[in-house]
């Protein structure tokens, strides 16, 4: 497979774990699970689903870089994960908070990240 689709793959997956471990325990809380949990304990639990997600960043960051034989470089690589950690957590808190909505200003947010990455991918010269 493709340098470039791995990356992205690693990368959706990660960040699917990031959004779980930083925001999970809000819908945990909510539901009546997590409610009478400790804050240590609220903590421990989201670093191990943030272990997940390491062992997919990681990867993900190793292969994709250009340094290493990847497509990307370092800015890259970075503004691709903004925009799809900004995606998934879209995507999960629509699905499973359903308190928060979609407005047009978050729109036109995700349409300045996506100009984001084309003036990344622009020429540097």
């Amino acid at each position: 497979m493709k340098a470039y689709l791995v990356t992205i793959i690693l990368l959706v997956i990660s960040n699917v774990f990031m959004t779980v471990a930083w925001y999970g325990h809000l819908k945990l809380q909510s539901s009546g699970i997590s409610k009478d949990w400790p804050l240590f304990v609220v903590i421990l639990a989201s670093w191990g689903v943030a272990l997940l997600e390491y062992c997919c960043m990681i990867p993900a960051n190793r292969i994709g870089y250009s340094e290493n034989g990847g497509p990307f470089s370092l800015f890259q690589l970075k503004v691709i994960q903004e925009v799809i950690s900004l995606s998934v957590f879209t995507i999960l808190a629509m699905f499973f908070f359903s308190g928060e909505k979609l407005h047009w200003n978050h729109v036109a947010a995700f349409v300045c990240l996506i100009g984001a990455v084309c003036f990344t991918f622009l020429p540097d010269k």
